[in-house]
Protein backbone atom coordinates (compact mmCIF):
# COMPACT_ATOMS: atom_id res chain seq x y z
CA UNK A 1 0.00 0.00 0.00
CA UNK A 2 1.01 3.35 -0.90
CA UNK A 3 1.32 5.72 2.37
CA UNK A 4 0.67 9.41 2.63
CA UNK A 5 -0.17 12.08 5.43
CA UNK A 6 -2.63 12.97 2.88
CA UNK A 7 -4.08 12.13 -0.22
CA UNK A 8 -5.40 15.09 -2.66
CA UNK A 9 -8.21 14.02 -4.79
CA UNK A 10 -8.29 16.01 -7.53
CA UNK A 11 -6.01 17.89 -10.08
CA UNK A 12 -7.36 21.50 -10.30
CA UNK A 13 -6.17 24.68 -8.40
CA UNK A 14 -8.33 23.32 -4.98
CA UNK A 15 -6.23 20.29 -5.25
CA UNK A 16 -3.06 21.99 -5.83
CA UNK A 17 -3.51 24.67 -3.57
CA UNK A 18 -4.20 22.49 -0.94
CA UNK A 19 -0.98 20.44 -1.89
CA UNK A 20 1.67 22.63 -2.16
CA UNK A 21 0.58 24.09 1.35
CA UNK A 22 0.76 20.57 3.20
CA UNK A 23 4.04 20.23 1.56
CA UNK A 24 5.02 23.66 2.77
CA UNK A 25 3.93 22.80 5.92
CA UNK A 26 6.37 19.13 5.71
CA UNK A 27 3.76 16.49 5.21
CA UNK A 28 4.31 13.89 2.45
CA UNK A 29 1.53 14.75 0.10
CA UNK A 30 -0.04 12.23 -2.56
CA UNK A 31 -2.56 13.63 -5.47
CA UNK A 32 -3.92 11.65 -7.70
CA UNK A 33 -6.25 13.30 -10.96
CA UNK A 34 -8.59 11.03 -13.68
CA UNK A 35 -7.33 12.98 -15.99
CA UNK A 36 -3.78 13.48 -17.78
CA UNK A 37 -2.04 17.24 -17.49
CA UNK A 38 -2.26 19.29 -19.46
CA UNK A 39 -6.12 18.88 -19.92
CA UNK A 40 -8.66 21.64 -20.85
CA UNK A 41 -11.01 22.78 -18.16
CA UNK A 42 -14.48 24.03 -19.38
CA UNK A 43 -14.35 27.87 -17.32
CA UNK A 44 -14.39 31.31 -18.03
CA UNK A 45 -10.74 31.64 -17.64
CA UNK A 46 -10.89 35.19 -15.62
CA UNK A 47 -8.76 35.67 -12.33
CA UNK A 48 -9.84 37.88 -10.15
CA UNK A 49 -7.25 39.93 -7.56
CA UNK A 50 -8.45 37.57 -5.08
CA UNK A 51 -7.42 34.51 -7.15
CA UNK A 52 -4.31 37.13 -8.43
CA UNK A 53 -3.28 37.10 -4.96
CA UNK A 54 -3.55 33.65 -3.89
CA UNK A 55 -1.97 32.45 -7.29
CA UNK A 56 1.07 34.83 -6.11
CA UNK A 57 1.29 33.20 -2.30
CA UNK A 58 1.86 30.01 -4.07
CA UNK A 59 4.76 30.89 -6.38
CA UNK A 60 2.97 30.88 -9.56
CA UNK A 61 4.99 33.10 -12.34
CA UNK A 62 2.54 34.90 -14.99
CA UNK A 63 5.72 33.65 -17.30
CA UNK A 64 4.69 30.13 -16.61
CA UNK A 65 1.34 30.83 -18.37
CA UNK A 66 1.98 31.46 -22.12
CA UNK A 67 -1.58 32.74 -22.95
CA UNK A 68 -1.40 34.83 -19.34
CA UNK A 69 -3.71 38.48 -20.01
CA UNK A 70 -3.83 41.01 -17.85
CA UNK A 71 -7.05 43.25 -17.72
CA UNK A 72 -7.10 46.91 -17.04
CA UNK A 73 -10.55 47.68 -18.07
CA UNK A 74 -13.87 45.78 -17.73
CA UNK A 75 -16.80 46.66 -20.20
CA UNK A 76 -20.80 46.25 -19.14
CA UNK A 77 -23.43 46.39 -21.24
CA UNK A 78 -27.11 47.01 -19.49
CA UNK A 79 -30.20 45.44 -20.80
CA UNK A 80 -31.23 48.62 -22.58
CA UNK A 81 -27.91 48.69 -24.46
CA UNK A 82 -26.02 51.85 -22.09
CA UNK A 83 -22.22 50.47 -22.38
CA UNK A 84 -20.48 51.51 -18.92
CA UNK A 85 -16.58 50.88 -18.44
CA UNK A 86 -15.17 50.11 -15.53
CA UNK A 87 -10.96 50.84 -14.97
CA UNK A 88 -9.02 49.18 -12.55
CA UNK A 89 -5.74 50.12 -11.23
CA UNK A 90 -3.18 50.62 -13.48
CA UNK A 91 -0.15 51.26 -11.34
CA UNK A 92 -1.09 49.10 -7.69
CA UNK A 93 -0.15 45.61 -9.80
CA UNK A 94 -2.27 43.12 -11.45
CA UNK A 95 -6.33 43.55 -10.62
CA UNK A 96 -7.68 41.06 -13.13
CA UNK A 97 -6.34 38.38 -15.42
CA UNK A 98 -6.93 35.65 -17.98
CA UNK A 99 -5.37 32.41 -17.85
CA UNK A 100 -6.77 29.13 -20.12
CA UNK A 101 -7.27 26.47 -17.27
CA UNK A 102 -5.04 23.98 -19.41
CA UNK A 103 -1.87 26.35 -19.22
CA UNK A 104 -3.09 27.51 -15.45
CA UNK A 105 -3.54 24.05 -13.76
CA UNK A 106 -1.00 22.37 -15.42
CA UNK A 107 1.48 25.07 -14.00
CA UNK A 108 -0.27 24.66 -10.37
CA UNK A 109 0.56 20.87 -11.00
CA UNK A 110 4.24 21.85 -11.87
CA UNK A 111 4.78 23.79 -8.44
CA UNK A 112 3.14 21.17 -6.44
CA UNK A 113 6.14 18.57 -8.04
CA UNK A 114 8.80 20.99 -7.01
CA UNK A 115 7.36 20.98 -3.51
CA UNK A 116 7.58 17.29 -3.31
CA UNK A 117 4.10 16.28 -4.01
CA UNK A 118 3.49 12.67 -5.65
CA UNK A 119 1.65 13.47 -8.44
CA UNK A 120 -0.30 10.84 -10.18
CA UNK A 121 -2.72 12.09 -12.82
CA UNK A 122 -4.26 9.57 -15.17
CA UNK A 123 -5.26 7.55 -12.10
CA UNK A 124 -8.59 7.48 -10.96
CA UNK A 125 -10.41 7.22 -7.50
CA UNK A 126 -12.00 4.07 -8.20
CA UNK A 127 -13.03 3.63 -4.03
CA UNK A 128 -12.51 4.85 -0.33
CA UNK A 129 -13.03 3.47 3.04
CA UNK A 130 -12.77 4.68 6.46
CA UNK A 131 -10.40 2.92 9.06
CA UNK A 132 -10.06 3.96 13.04
CA UNK A 133 -6.91 6.22 12.23
CA UNK A 134 -7.16 6.51 8.37
CA UNK A 135 -8.92 6.81 5.11
CA UNK A 136 -7.97 4.43 2.37
CA UNK A 137 -8.71 5.36 -1.16
CA UNK A 138 -8.40 2.65 -4.10
CA UNK A 139 -6.55 4.39 -7.01
CA UNK A 140 -6.71 2.68 -10.39
CA UNK A 141 -3.24 2.25 -11.69
CA UNK A 142 -2.11 2.84 -8.23
CA UNK A 143 -3.67 -0.03 -5.96
CA UNK A 144 -4.94 1.49 -2.55
CA UNK A 145 -3.17 4.54 -0.76
CA UNK A 146 -3.67 5.29 2.98
CA UNK A 147 -3.25 8.27 4.62
CA UNK A 148 -4.39 10.16 7.75
CA UNK A 149 -6.53 12.50 5.93
CA UNK A 150 -7.97 13.31 2.12
CA UNK A 151 -9.23 16.16 0.64
CA UNK A 152 -11.95 16.04 -2.20
CA UNK A 153 -11.01 18.64 -4.84
CA UNK A 154 -13.08 16.59 -7.56
CA UNK A 155 -15.69 18.39 -8.59
CA UNK A 156 -19.57 19.07 -7.98
CA UNK A 157 -20.20 15.57 -8.41
CA UNK A 158 -17.45 14.32 -6.34
CA UNK A 159 -16.48 10.77 -6.83
CA UNK A 160 -14.93 10.92 -3.18
CA UNK A 161 -17.69 12.26 -1.42
CA UNK A 162 -20.03 9.75 -3.49
CA UNK A 163 -17.48 6.88 -2.07
CA UNK A 164 -17.53 7.89 1.55
CA UNK A 165 -21.48 7.64 1.27
CA UNK A 166 -21.81 11.62 2.07
CA UNK A 167 -22.89 12.33 -1.58
CA UNK A 168 -26.06 14.92 -1.97
CA UNK A 169 -28.16 13.48 -4.55
CA UNK A 170 -29.99 15.37 -7.10
CA UNK A 171 -27.58 18.21 -7.00
CA UNK A 172 -27.02 19.78 -10.12
CA UNK A 173 -25.43 23.42 -9.19
CA UNK A 174 -27.29 26.68 -9.25
CA UNK A 175 -25.70 27.59 -12.50
CA UNK A 176 -25.23 26.55 -15.94
CA UNK A 177 -22.39 27.86 -18.07
CA UNK A 178 -21.58 27.52 -21.66
CA UNK A 179 -18.19 28.34 -23.21
CA UNK A 180 -15.93 28.21 -26.83
CA UNK A 181 -12.97 29.78 -27.92
CA UNK A 182 -13.27 32.43 -30.76
CA UNK A 183 -10.17 32.76 -32.84
CA UNK A 184 -9.50 35.99 -35.69
CA UNK A 185 -11.39 38.69 -33.64
CA UNK A 186 -11.50 42.31 -33.76
CA UNK A 187 -10.35 44.55 -31.49
CA UNK A 188 -12.78 45.55 -29.37
CA UNK A 189 -12.49 42.12 -28.36
CA UNK A 190 -9.15 42.94 -26.63
CA UNK A 191 -11.31 44.53 -23.83
CA UNK A 192 -13.48 42.20 -21.52
CA UNK A 193 -17.05 42.26 -22.22
CA UNK A 194 -19.98 41.36 -19.72
CA UNK A 195 -23.29 41.57 -21.57
CA UNK A 196 -26.72 41.57 -19.57
CA UNK A 197 -29.12 40.38 -22.37
CA UNK A 198 -32.49 40.91 -21.04
CA UNK A 199 -33.37 37.20 -22.01
CA UNK A 200 -30.28 35.78 -19.63
CA UNK A 201 -31.51 37.87 -17.00
CA UNK A 202 -29.87 37.38 -13.89
CA UNK A 203 -27.05 35.33 -16.40
CA UNK A 204 -24.82 37.43 -18.56
CA UNK A 205 -22.52 36.57 -21.35
CA UNK A 206 -18.77 37.19 -21.66
CA UNK A 207 -15.95 38.25 -23.97
CA UNK A 208 -12.72 37.64 -22.14
CA UNK A 209 -9.44 38.38 -24.53
CA UNK A 210 -6.57 35.95 -24.48
CA UNK A 211 -3.63 36.87 -27.43
CA UNK A 212 -3.14 36.36 -30.54
CA UNK A 213 -6.76 38.00 -31.44
CA UNK A 214 -8.47 34.98 -29.17
CA UNK A 215 -11.23 34.87 -27.03
CA UNK A 216 -13.03 32.80 -24.18
CA UNK A 217 -16.52 33.66 -25.14
CA UNK A 218 -19.78 32.30 -23.71
CA UNK A 219 -22.56 32.80 -21.15
CA UNK A 220 -24.17 31.50 -18.48
CA UNK A 221 -27.86 30.97 -16.73
CA UNK A 222 -29.79 30.51 -13.67
CA UNK A 223 -30.64 26.94 -13.25
CA UNK A 224 -34.91 26.65 -13.38
CA UNK A 225 -35.12 30.14 -14.77
CA UNK A 226 -36.50 31.42 -18.62
CA UNK A 227 -33.88 28.69 -20.10
CA UNK A 228 -33.26 25.29 -19.35
CA UNK A 229 -29.82 24.09 -19.54
CA UNK A 230 -31.04 21.77 -22.77
CA UNK A 231 -32.04 25.07 -24.14
CA UNK A 232 -28.24 26.59 -24.58
CA UNK A 233 -26.52 24.67 -27.49
CA UNK A 234 -29.72 26.15 -29.83
CA UNK A 235 -29.63 29.40 -28.14
CA UNK A 236 -25.52 29.93 -28.60
CA UNK A 237 -25.99 30.74 -32.83
CA UNK A 238 -28.40 32.97 -31.77
CA UNK A 239 -26.69 35.11 -28.84
CA UNK A 240 -23.09 35.10 -31.52
CA UNK A 241 -25.39 36.45 -33.92
CA UNK A 242 -26.47 39.48 -32.18
CA UNK A 243 -25.19 42.87 -33.27
CA UNK A 244 -23.61 44.23 -30.54
CA UNK A 245 -21.82 40.72 -29.75
CA UNK A 246 -21.09 41.00 -33.64
CA UNK A 247 -19.44 44.38 -33.18
CA UNK A 248 -17.19 43.16 -29.95
CA UNK A 249 -16.21 40.16 -32.05
CA UNK A 250 -15.50 41.39 -34.91
CA UNK A 251 -16.77 40.49 -38.76
CA UNK A 252 -13.76 37.89 -39.15
CA UNK A 253 -14.20 35.71 -36.00
CA UNK A 254 -13.90 32.15 -36.08
CA UNK A 255 -15.15 29.73 -33.45
CA UNK A 256 -12.43 27.23 -32.65
CA UNK A 257 -13.26 23.71 -31.80
CA UNK A 258 -16.36 22.39 -30.06
CA UNK A 259 -18.68 24.24 -27.27
CA UNK A 260 -18.64 23.04 -23.66
CA UNK A 261 -21.00 23.49 -20.93
CA UNK A 262 -20.64 22.85 -17.47
CA UNK A 263 -22.42 23.13 -14.26
CA UNK A 264 -21.35 25.99 -11.33
CA UNK A 265 -21.97 25.11 -7.50
CA UNK A 266 -22.59 27.93 -5.48
CA UNK A 267 -24.31 26.91 -2.09
CA UNK A 268 -21.20 26.55 0.17
CA UNK A 269 -23.48 26.80 3.28
CA UNK A 270 -25.86 23.88 1.87
CA UNK A 271 -23.01 21.12 1.62
CA UNK A 272 -21.52 19.21 4.00
CA UNK A 273 -17.86 20.60 3.66
CA UNK A 274 -16.12 17.47 5.32
CA UNK A 275 -17.41 13.45 6.06
CA UNK A 276 -15.65 10.68 7.32
CA UNK A 277 -15.07 12.00 11.01
CA UNK A 278 -13.18 14.71 9.92
CA UNK A 279 -10.58 12.77 8.14
CA UNK A 280 -12.28 13.43 4.44
CA UNK A 281 -12.53 17.62 3.89
CA UNK A 282 -13.94 18.83 0.33
CA UNK A 283 -12.73 22.19 -1.61
CA UNK A 284 -13.40 24.33 -4.32
CA UNK A 285 -16.33 22.80 -6.05
CA UNK A 286 -16.76 19.45 -4.06
CA UNK A 287 -17.79 22.51 -1.07
CA UNK A 288 -19.80 24.68 -3.77
CA UNK A 289 -17.66 27.36 -3.18
CA UNK A 290 -18.44 29.40 -6.13
CA UNK A 291 -19.65 33.08 -6.16
CA UNK A 292 -22.65 33.18 -6.77
CA UNK A 293 -22.75 36.88 -8.50
CA UNK A 294 -20.14 36.07 -10.85
CA UNK A 295 -19.39 32.40 -10.83
CA UNK A 296 -15.86 33.40 -10.20
CA UNK A 297 -14.36 30.06 -9.13
CA UNK A 298 -11.02 29.45 -9.27
CA UNK A 299 -10.26 32.21 -6.30
CA UNK A 300 -12.69 30.57 -4.19
CA UNK A 301 -11.17 27.08 -5.04
CA UNK A 302 -7.80 28.57 -4.58
CA UNK A 303 -8.76 29.94 -0.51
CA UNK A 304 -10.60 26.36 0.13
CA UNK A 305 -8.10 24.30 -0.70
CA UNK A 306 -5.21 26.57 1.37
CA UNK A 307 -7.85 26.43 4.58
CA UNK A 308 -8.29 22.94 4.13
CA UNK A 309 -4.21 22.41 4.45
CA UNK A 310 -4.13 24.83 7.33
CA UNK A 311 -6.80 22.75 8.76
CA UNK A 312 -4.95 19.45 8.62
CA UNK A 313 -1.75 20.98 9.55
CA UNK A 314 -2.49 22.64 12.78
CA UNK A 315 -4.65 19.71 13.80
CA UNK A 316 -2.46 16.95 13.08
CA UNK A 317 -2.84 13.77 12.65
CA UNK A 318 -4.61 12.31 15.43
CA UNK A 319 -7.29 15.12 15.72
CA UNK A 320 -9.68 14.84 12.44
CA UNK A 321 -12.55 16.48 14.03
CA UNK A 322 -10.83 19.82 15.18
CA UNK A 323 -9.75 19.39 11.76
CA UNK A 324 -12.84 19.49 10.34
CA UNK A 325 -14.23 22.33 12.63
CA UNK A 326 -11.37 24.80 12.01
CA UNK A 327 -11.94 24.02 8.25
CA UNK A 328 -15.55 24.43 8.53
CA UNK A 329 -15.31 27.70 11.03
CA UNK A 330 -13.01 29.16 8.17
CA UNK A 331 -14.61 28.63 5.37
CA UNK A 332 -18.06 30.03 6.66
CA UNK A 333 -16.60 32.72 8.01
CA UNK A 334 -14.22 33.41 4.65
CA UNK A 335 -17.67 32.82 2.42
CA UNK A 336 -20.51 32.92 3.73
CA UNK A 337 -21.92 36.26 4.31
CA UNK A 338 -20.54 37.34 0.67
CA UNK A 339 -22.67 34.49 -0.68
CA UNK A 340 -25.68 35.69 0.91
CA UNK A 341 -25.11 38.76 -0.48
CA UNK A 342 -24.31 37.78 -3.74
CA UNK A 343 -27.50 35.92 -3.86
CA UNK A 344 -29.33 38.98 -2.62
CA UNK A 345 -27.48 40.91 -5.62
CA UNK A 346 -28.88 38.00 -7.92
CA UNK A 347 -32.40 38.13 -7.14
CA UNK A 348 -32.12 42.26 -7.88
CA UNK A 349 -30.64 41.42 -11.38
CA UNK A 350 -32.93 38.66 -12.39
CA UNK A 351 -35.64 42.00 -12.96
CA UNK A 352 -34.70 44.29 -16.00
CA UNK A 353 -35.43 47.05 -13.98
CA UNK A 354 -33.04 46.02 -11.23
CA UNK A 355 -30.19 45.46 -13.50
CA UNK A 356 -30.42 48.90 -15.52
CA UNK A 357 -30.46 50.58 -12.06
CA UNK A 358 -27.50 48.78 -10.63
CA UNK A 359 -25.21 49.25 -13.29
CA UNK A 360 -26.25 52.70 -13.81
CA UNK A 361 -25.61 53.48 -10.24
CA UNK A 362 -22.32 51.57 -10.28
CA UNK A 363 -21.49 53.85 -13.62
CA UNK A 364 -22.50 56.91 -11.62
CA UNK A 365 -19.34 59.09 -11.27
CA UNK A 366 -15.73 58.04 -12.47
CA UNK A 367 -15.11 57.42 -8.38
CA UNK A 368 -18.08 54.96 -8.81
CA UNK A 369 -16.66 52.78 -11.26
CA UNK A 370 -13.61 52.49 -10.01
CA UNK A 371 -14.80 51.21 -6.77
CA UNK A 372 -17.29 49.03 -8.38
CA UNK A 373 -14.01 47.43 -10.60
CA UNK A 374 -12.39 47.20 -7.90
CA UNK A 375 -15.50 45.21 -5.62
CA UNK A 376 -16.37 43.37 -8.86
CA UNK A 377 -12.97 41.14 -9.29
CA UNK A 378 -12.66 40.51 -5.62
CA UNK A 379 -10.43 42.85 -4.31
CA UNK A 380 -12.66 43.11 -0.70
CA UNK A 381 -14.95 40.25 0.47
CA UNK A 382 -18.44 40.87 -1.24
CA UNK A 383 -19.83 41.74 1.92
CA UNK A 384 -17.87 43.85 3.37
CA UNK A 385 -19.78 46.54 3.80
CA UNK A 386 -22.03 44.35 6.13
CA UNK A 387 -18.71 42.72 8.04
CA UNK A 388 -17.14 45.32 10.23
CA UNK A 389 -14.81 42.81 11.46
CA UNK A 390 -13.03 42.73 8.27
CA UNK A 391 -13.09 46.59 7.28
CA UNK A 392 -9.33 48.10 7.54
CA UNK A 393 -8.11 51.37 6.80
CA UNK A 394 -7.29 50.88 3.27
CA UNK A 395 -10.48 49.62 1.53
CA UNK A 396 -10.73 49.00 -1.92
CA UNK A 397 -7.37 51.34 -2.39
CA UNK A 398 -4.45 48.60 -1.82
CA UNK A 399 -2.27 47.33 -4.28
CA UNK A 400 -2.79 44.27 -6.00
CA UNK A 401 -1.17 40.96 -6.89
CA UNK A 402 2.28 40.79 -8.67
CA UNK A 403 3.14 44.40 -8.18
CA UNK A 404 6.81 43.87 -8.06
Amino acid sequence: MLTADVAVVGGGPAGAAAAITLARAGRHVVLVDRARFPRDKCCGDGLTVAALRLLEQLGLDPGMIPSWTPIAEACIRAPSGRIAAFPLPRDLGLFAAVAPRIELDAALLDLARGEGVKVADGHALTAARVEPDRIVLEVAGLGAVGARYAVGADGIWSPLRRALGAGVEGYRGEWHAFRQYVTNTGPEARRLWVWYEPDLLPGFAWSFPLPDGRANVGFGIQRGGRWRTRDMAALWPDLLGRAHVRAVLGADAVLDGTHKAWPIPARVEGVPLTAAGGRALFVGDAAAATDPLTGEGIGQALLTGALAARAIAEAGALRPARAAATYEGRVRGALAADHRLSTVVVRLLAHRRGAEGAIRLAALTPWTRRRFARWLFEDEPRALAVTPSRWHRHVLRGPGAYRR
